[in-house]
């Protein structure tokens, strides 16, 4: 899209007042002057993008102080949202839109001559997170400023985030994400507000108390980054931890002279926050991973003891004229976003009896009425496992807590099944395996008072299965909070042209109400309407094609079928199955090259974690397939497959509204819930997929006629095991698929290295942990009616738009209701706050 049209595109949304456009070019002149140091004359597009993200984060400034002055006057209930990861994605387009002030932005570069879609490209991702858990972080924190929710997220400030993937001879090669090279200009420090992290020493009685002593401190420096509502002049807050070393810091090292070696301490200290964690559904235990767990927890939990403390509720007295922490739980509902902050249950009782003097039992009332979990995987490699030498060694006082903890709980667990030692063996907080752990998901069931998963056949598996013991105890305790995307980020901001026609037939009112996207459905009959959504995805493809092409240097048809599998490359999300998909095609094409074939460009992305050897082989194969069916003549423009290299949200804004056709096809039963698949749906692509995770409400919400459903359901795939699955079975009887599997063996897509996906091929036959094999042949048969569909485009369309229009359940601001009702005691407001100059 050229400028002139996308500031045509723009400017239909709503005329940019001209007092607004003029101040606007004022404040950014005066940022590139003032803040920058810089002139027309010098200054790169780099400075004009800061000068554009200062003069955009002016407009937030005052919001942003009068909703933490608003929240201070009525004092509300607050949410406190603990994750690991925050995968926030570039943060300037999404701040004009929420704030209504895109047009207005974009009049004023056009006026100043310059290209507001090269100035956002200069933004890199805020990338503090894997795949799907860290973006539902980030879509959360969207909902629950636009529902006017008195929250907060809290995370760590990484000075690297998820690495940037290179591919090398068609292998990923990792690279550091220096996201912070340029500086962050959304960030406001806060060094005033640093606290005291506390790690090693050991625990003696002091007084008849447990005290920790003698132990290694450290700082928690916050950064706070806006949330903006959309249109309601609320900004929330994202308040990200940085470790800093304290000055005395190894203090003896200067005194013996040893400069450089103080030096070098701190800086292994300060490696707290240096580095996100590259692992998606893996547990790995290493003692960094534990103390970025603990340091999280340890100053999110100062800092929200501080803010109750200083609330009208936290100033009421108790006992000896210490605060009354009495009502803790109606003031405060702490969020676990998966096991990783798990210990702010332990951290919470350690505050409140060590530091506060509440007796035992108090303390764990109110811990367990203010914490609540939610569960994102059932992979038993995934499930974080703690090794107790290691927690003991690292966070002494945890440990003791932890274990006076479960001594109690078994108690309760002895009290309701008498003489059932494998019950209290399954339900126990500690593992007494070859090496003891203490399980985290055990602990935030039983220190939590929800436990929720993220999609309707998730939640009934952690019931019936993974916690069935603990569901028998606490039945209560357990609900579904299935997933959501906000629609701000992927309809509004990243299809416009969607957008527009969508507003043209039902207004906006979508924006904050997805379900008002029914009002679509008729339109599925409209064969005027369907082609003016045709045009929109055709431009969106062409669009895509032309980045292809200028970034990959691969030219694709945009007439062929845009077939998009994006997510982290992982054996249970099965890219491979569409790797044997793609072979299946290619071979039938040079079989019978005269036979009429859909055309179709593949697209596969994501990250595989750095020491994942099976999902790196996997990139490798994608890679070595695309190269052989790319450049066959016989297969022409019929069939392309391209390896999405560093796949991130950005890129995933380019991809999502360009795709016809999307593929979540995990073994059912694997996949938690999904958002890619929300994504897709929301922008007009059609599914093809497993009853997996959230496609079995998608295929409730749309109906089974606009899905392309296959392979088997949670039921049969265990039926499937329970008799004993045998691979090979499938093999023998499938010519299509033998064919496949034995070029894999023999070296076909790996001439110069005939071995090298044996491994792949062995593991199929051999240790097929996912079906690839038994959900094979249903899978071909359902891509054979995609290729039919996609024949008669205006069938294809109106499935497509009755898509879009059954989207409405899968908003954030749906999930987040759902949770602000019915676990953290709170309701969400339509409320307005005034614009900032405006009386109260």
């Amino acid at each position: 899209m050229t400028e002139n049209e996308r500031h045509k595109q723009i400017s239909i949304r709503g005329i940019a007042p001209l007092e607004n456009v003029a101040t606007i070019k004022k404040s950014f002149n005066r940022h590139l002057h003032y803040t920058l140091v810089k002139d027309r004359n010098v200054a790169t597009v780099q400075d004009y993008y800061f000068s554009l993200a200062y003069t955009v984060r002016d407009h937030l400034v005052s919001r942003w102080i009068r909703t933490q002055q608003y929240y201070y006057e009525i004092d509300p209930k607050r949410v406190y949202y603990l994750s690991l990861e925050f995968y926030m994605g570039r943060t300037l387009s999404n701040t004009m839109v929420n704030l209504g002030i895109q047009s207005s932005c974009d009049e004023a570069m056009y006026q100043l001559g310059l290209d507001i879609e090269e100035l956002e490209e200069m933004e890199l991702d805020a990338g503090l997170g894997n795949g799907g858990l860290g973006r539902l972080a980030a879509c959360f924190l969207d909902s629950m400023a636009t529902l006017g929710l008195a929250a907060y997220g809290y995370g760590i400030r990484y000075d690297y985030g998820i690495f940037t993937q290179r591919i090398e001879n068609g292998w990923q090669v990792e690279e550091p994400d220096e996201w912070l090279r340029f500086g962050n200009p959304w960030e406001k420090s806060r060094p005033e507000y640093c606290l005291p992290i506390n790690f090693y020493g050991r625990v003696e009685k002091i007084n008849n108390k447990d005290k920790w002593v003698d132990t290694q401190v450290l700082f928690a420096m916050p950064y706070d980054n806006p949330i903006p509502g959309y249109n309601n002049n609320t900004v929330n807050s994202l308040r990200l931890w940085s470790c800093k070393a304290p000055n005395s810091f190894h203090l003896h090292f200067f005194n013996n002279g040893e400069y450089i070696n103080a030096v070098c301490e701190r800086n292994y200290a300060e490696n707290i926050s240096r580095v996100l964690y590259p692992n998606d559904n893996m547990f790995e235990g290493k003692e960094l991973r534990l103390k970025q767990e603990y340091f999280l927890v340890a100053a999110t939990l100062q800092d929200i003891v501080r803010r109750f403390k200083s609330s009208t509720f936290g100033q009421a007295q108790g006992t000896a004229g210490r605060p009354s922490f009495d009502n803790f739980p109606d003031k405060v509902a702490i969020q676990l976003n998966d096991t990783h902050p798990s210990l702010a249950i332990p951290e919470l009782m350690r505050l409140l009896i060590d530091i506060e003097d509440v007796p035992w039992d108090k303390a764990w009332d109110i811990t367990t009425r203010t914490c609540a979990y939610t569960n994102h995987t059932v992979l038993p490699e995934a499930l974080e496992r703690w090794p107790v030498g290691l927690l003991g060694h690292v966070l002494p006082r945890h440990l003791s807590i932890l274990y006076e903890i479960n001594a109690r709980f078994l108690q309760e667990v002895g009290r309701r099944w008498p003489g059932d030692g494998s019950k209290l063996a399954r339900m126990s907080l500690v593992e007494e395996s070859q090496e003891k752990k203490i399980n985290m998901a055990n602990v935030c069931i039983v220190g939590s008072k929800a436990v929720n998963g993220v999609a309707a056949i998730h939640s009934d598996i952690l019931k019936k299965s993974t916690f069935k013991d603990f569901y028998e105890m606490f039945p209560s305790k357990f609900q579904n909070k299935t997933n959501g995307i906000t629609p701000r980020r992927w309809l509004l901001l990243c299809n416009p042209g969607l957008s527009d026609i969508i507003a043209e037939k039902i207004g906006e009112t979508w924006i904050t109400n997805l379900f008002e996207l029914r009002k679509l459905t008729p339109f599925s009959k409209d064969e005027g309407f369907l082609r003016n959504f045709i045009k929109v995805k055709q431009e969106n493809k062409m669009r895509l094609a032309n980045y292809l092409q200028t970034n990959y240097n691969v030219k694709v048809n945009p007439n062929s079928m845009f077939d998009m599998q994006v997510k982290r490359i992982h054996e249970y999300k099965r890219q491979l199955m569409n790797v044997l998909h793609i072979i299946t095609v290619y071979n039938r094409i040079k079989r019978n090259p005269q036979a009429q074939y859909v055309p179709r460009t593949v697209m596969i992305g994501g990250k595989a974690a750095p020491g994942y050897h099976l999902a790196k082989l996997i990139i490798k194969l994608i890679n070595n397939v695309g190269a052989i069916v790319n450049s066959d003549p016989i297969v022409g423009d019929r069939l392309k497959v391209i390896f999405l290299e560093n796949y991130r949200v950005t890129l995933a804004e380019k991809i999502i509204p360009a795709a016809d056709l999307s593929q979540q096809i995990s073994l059912a039963g694997t996949e938690a819930s999904g958002t890619g698949n929300m994504k897709f749906m929301l922008n007009g692509a059609l599914t093809i997929g497993t009853l997996d995770g959230a496609n079995v409400e998608m295929a409730e919400e749309m109906g089974r006629d606009n899905i392309f459903i296959f392979g088997m359901n949670v039921d049969e795939v265990d039926e499937l095991f329970r008799k004993g699955y045998n691979p090979n079975d499938y093999y023998n009887k499938d010519p299509e698929l033998k064919q496949a599997l034995d070029q894999l063996n023999s070296g076909y897509y790996s001439p110069d290295t005939p071995g090298l996906f044996s491994e792949l091929y062995n593991i199929l036959l051999n240790h097929d942990r996912f079906a690839l094999l038994a959900d094979y042949r249903s899978y071909i048969e359902a891509q054979n009616q995609v290729s039919e569909l996609f024949k008669d485009q205006l069938r294809w369309a109106a499935k497509a738009l009755l898509n879009v229009a059954a989207s409405g359940k899968f908003s954030s601001d749906r999930t987040i209701s759902e949770y602000a009702r019915e676990i953290w005691g709170v309701e969400p407001s339509s409320v307005k706050l005034p614009n900032p100059g405006e009386k109260t």
